[in-house]
């Protein structure tokens, strides 16, 4: 029989399949990339295994549990269990601390199916810190980069070509603008912590010496980057990218325009356009009052006429105009001013292969140290 373990780094590494034995509204406030919630209780078995718990103390609360998860019930749960384990003979199971719960689950797999299966020992609540730890170290040890430009330099782009970076925008479903909302929803605050943590964990174990980031805001949408690695952004050493003006709204062109449009219908179907064109225009809503009415409408006048031509031919041209409007009065100062303000901490500036380029012979270079 294997052992259960508080091996929470080899977990991660080895991205081990999990059995989340918690109930569902734990489940979906925060879990790990991968594990399948099959829980020992529903919500509402949950919520008065608690209440009894406060009223008459935990040997009541044990034998209330019982009651409640038995019969057909307890049969189809022992079921689900089994299932999982016949699919995933290296896996685990947690609770959140690694208590009655799972090992509740494990006593039945083994008396009623004959499996003997291990358990995560401190359970969600464990692995969690050891996450939480791992962002926190990497803030204060590692050797991170941000890369930073103007908006539409293809910083993204960047990151894809580089082993050594972490796409935050990727993580947080988000390309962290205004217009950043994708056609799918965004992960809740804990996965996105999750999910983070368990990169800098592989790139550490892969060997990388520096960790490339974008320059972001503390926000990504409504994901928040941790608080040590958001404090160390305000630090990190900055590489900006360039780009032509035309280049910038080729590209914000196929990122919120095509490519998103097709996101929506992928999602939507025959409502995918409808939901991409109200998208845009809310995005612009967004930032009406930081525009000025004036300009508000303008641009909105300009994007309706451009989505009702793209609605009636598929052209996207003349979405051109409020892309390039917005890049000159509204995203482009706010940049200029930034890179002002970062000035001391650039080490480098060129357009994206000069950018790539440099990166890279600075990984090298740090291995080589």
């Amino acid at each position: 029989m294997r052992r259960d373990t508080d091996n929470f780094r080899e977990l991660f590494l080895n991205d081990v399949p999990m059995m989340d034995a918690r109930a569902p509204v734990e489940f979906a406030k925060g879990a790990f990339p991968g594990t399948v919630n099959l829980p020992l209780m529903n919500d509402i078995e949950r919520q008065k295994v608690g209440t009894c718990y406060k009223q008459q103390g935990q040997q009541a609360a044990i034998e209330l549990g019982h009651r409640l998860v038995s019969g057909q019930v307890k049969t189809e749960r022992i079921q689900a269990w089994v299932d999982f384990t016949r699919n995933h003979p290296h896996g685990y199971i947690y609770c959140f601390r690694g208590g009655l719960r799972s090992q509740l689950v494990q006593h039945w797999l083994k008396s009623e199916a004959g499996i003997d299966y291990p358990r995560v020992t401190g359970g969600y609540k464990a692995m969690r810190h050891f996450l939480l730890e791992t962002v926190e170290q990497a803030a204060a040890q590692d050797d991170f980069v941000l890369v930073g430009g103007m908006t539409g330099t293809g910083k993204t782009e960047v990151l894809a070509r580089l082993d050594d970076s972490v796409d935050l925008e990727g993580i947080a479903n988000h390309r962290g603008s205004s217009f950043g909302k994708r056609a799918t929803p965004q992960p809740v605050q804990i996965d996105f912590e999750n999910m983070l943590a368990i990169r800098l964990l592989k790139m550490q174990a892969a060997g990388a010496r520096q960790f490339i980031l974008e320059d972001e805001a503390r926000l990504v949408g409504r994901c928040s980057i941790p608080l040590p690695l958001f404090e160390g952004m305000k630090n990190y050493p900055l590489v900006w990218l360039e780009d032509s003006l035309p280049g910038r709204i080729d590209r914000i062109l196929k990122d919120y325009v095509i490519d998103l449009c097709a996101e929506f219908v992928i999602e939507q179907g025959e409502q995918g356009f409808t939901a991409f064109a109200e998208r845009l225009q809310e995005s612009l809503v967004n930032i009406s009052k930081r525009l000025g009415g004036d300009c508000y409408k303008r641009l909105a006048a300009v994007m309706d006429q451009a989505l009702a031509e793209q609605a009636n031919t598929g052209a996207v041209d003349l979405h051109r105009e409020w892309i390039e409007a917005l890049l000159k009065q509204y995203y482009d100062p706010m940049y200029v001013y930034q890179r002002e303000s970062k000035a001391a901490r650039i080490e480098f500036a060129g357009e994206q292969e000069a950018v790539v380029e440099y990166l890279r012979e600075r990984g090298t270079r740090l291995k080589q140290h």
